[in-house]
């Protein structure tokens, strides 16, 4: 009996200057070494200059392996930006995402990336929140068949970004990351679904995605409602929600960046996650 041979593949992790050390070294222990299939090479983009600390751990991940690039942009352009950067270094077709302070479980790649190898075009999965390792949190649960994610990014993410394994090809078809602050990686994927990508997610949390103090903070604000207007613009244009979904959008998507921290966290999975209290990230 034989076996084939996995097919190799890319992680590309973004870190900028407000990431921490500690949490970069066991965000990138999680996603090579402990991992069952374990990336063909590491593309880390360094946004711009970073602290002494935060060097110093870029640089001890450089020098670690023979298949690690670190691309580092002399100022800070953001996200989509400098995931273009790093997209660009990949060698692979299939490319892993991950960030700088989250944990990805061992059976990971081994679970996403013979999907993508079978035909996906991108597969994602459920994440379980957790502020300390050994205290995982309430797990979230995205819309998993291609039918229902199409359904649900007419009005959220159907991904949980940090978990996306995709097709480096399909990225490109679609226009690749383009600028929307905190709001980027929602915008490539509706492009993507748009474009006839097919997608899955699976059921099960195959990362721990770090929810600290300033969570629901990030998600409010004039600077992501500006954000959220320009993203609802650009799916009306797109063709990809009708003019009912974009008002219904801008009214319950744009007037929840609008409310008070407190109420933004007690209503965050009723209106952002979908009734079930399960699904992923805005």
């Amino acid at each position: 009996m034989t076996t084939s041979t996995p097919p190799a593949f890319s992680l590309l992790l973004p870190v900028y200057h407000g990431d921490d050390a500690a949490q970069l070294r066991r965000s990138i222990r999680s996603a090579t070494v402990e991992q069952r299939l374990a990336p063909d090479e590491v593309v880390l983009v360094q946004d711009g200059p970073v602290g002494p600390a935060l060097a110093g751990v870029v640089a001890e991940i450089e020098s670690s392996a023979e298949k690690v690039t670190v691309v580092r942009l002399e100022r800070n352009v953001g996200l989509a930006l400098a995931l273009e950067a790093g997209l660009a270094r990949c060698s692979h077709e299939i490319v892993a995402r991950t960030d700088a302070d989250d944990v990805c479980l061992p059976e990971r790649f081994a679970r996403q990336v013979p999907l993508v190898a079978e035909g996906y075009d991108i597969v994602g999965s459920a994440i379980q929140e957790f502020v300390t390792e050994d205290a995982p949190g309430h797990v979230r649960v995205p819309p998993l068949s291609s039918r229902d994610i199409a359904s649900a990014a007419r009005f959220r993410s159907p991904f949980n970004h940090p978990t996306v394994v995709y097709r480096r090809s399909a990225v490109e078809a679609a226009g690749g990351y383009q600028d929307l602050a905190l709001l980027e990686d929602y915008w490539l994927f509706a492009r993507m679904l748009h474009a006839g990508a097919r997608a899955v997610n699976l059921p099960e949390p195959l990362l721990l995605y770090r929810v600290g103090a300033g969570a629901y903070a990030r998600r409010g604000g004039r600077r992501i409602l500006g954000s959220e207007i320009e993203l609802q613009k650009r799916l009306r244009r797109l063709g990809f929600t009708t003019r009912l979904q974009a008002v219904r959008n801008v009214l319950v998507r744009g007037g929840y960046r609008l409310v008070p921290e407190g109420l933004r966290r007690r209503s965050y999975r009723q209106f952002m996650l979908g009734r079930t209290g399960d699904g992923a990230a805005a």
